[in-house]
């Protein structure tokens, strides 16, 4: 089958789309930076796995109808994103939008792009790569929180639309997993909360999480694999946490 994943040079995206590989898919690497785009399908296909890319900015009504044309896909993996933190009076309003853009309209463009192959063929996978703010929240976020508490009810919605069909659409919610967007944000909560960014990891990202520890991007993309297979086709508008326990206080 084919797969889809934006986002795909970066940590999450790349581990997904090395696993789906390594299982037998055909992957279908998409972002914006092309040299990486053919670094990273370079690495697949040497490993002898079926691998292409598409440059795609999520945020282009153009490139995402041309990406879907070029590529039709059996799973589509929505995994792009970006971050800013600031409070809301400081927060630029173009700044807020973008991440909109990229983290909900943009999954829900591309979903709608990729659906009417999926229908005709009776069969699609689309797993939406949330967060732990998708349930809760932390101050300085708030599109980031809005983006991704948008996700959950578009997948439902989108769920009820496509029952009748073999389609699921989920979304898989990690707690922090250490990317360098969240290196991005240790450096700056740590310049926010004048501390250091050992003291924000400790202190502000890991101190709701019973388990203490990073997620792994390993994990997030056997999840990915598990909904995807025969056993999970009744599995579709959930939202599967790996989150230490976090949620459960």
């Amino acid at each position: 089958m084919r797969v889809i994943i934006t986002g795909a040079t970066g940590g999450i995206g790349f581990a997904v789309a090395e696993a789906f590989a390594k299982a037998g898919h055909e992957v279908v690497l998409a972002d914006l930076n092309e040299a990486a785009l053919q670094e990273k399908t370079a690495l697949l296909t040497s490993a002898g796995w079926q691998a292409h890319y598409c440059m795609l900015d999520v945020t282009n009504a153009q490139q995402i109808s041309d990406c879907a044309a070029r590529f039709p896909a059996d799973i589509l993996i929505n995994n792009a994103g970006i971050q800013h933190v600031a409070r809301l009076e400081d927060f630029p309003p173009e700044q807020w939008r973008l991440l909109l853009e990229v983290m909900l309209t943009g999954p829900a463009m591309l979903t709608r792009a990729m659906l009417p192959g999926m229908r005709e063929r009776n069969f699609g996978r689309v797993i939406n790569i949330g967060s732990i703010h998708a349930l809760v929240a932390s101050p300085f976020k708030s599109a980031y929180v809005a983006a991704k508490h948008g996700l959950l009810g578009f997948s439902k919605v989108i769920a009820l639309e496509n029952a009748d069909k073999n389609f699921t659409i989920n979304t898989i919610c990690p707690a922090y997993v250490k990317t360098p967007l969240v290196e991005k944000q240790i450096a700056a909560q740590a310049k926010e909360h004048q501390l250091t960014e050992q003291q924000v990891i400790e202190q502000i990202m890991l101190a709701p999480m019973p388990q203490k520890a990073f997620i792994d991007v390993s994990e997030i993309a056997a999840t990915a694999l598990f909904l995807c297979q025969e056993g999970a086709k009744h599995i579709t508008a959930q939202t599967l946490v790996l989150d230490g326990g976090w949620t459960a206080r």
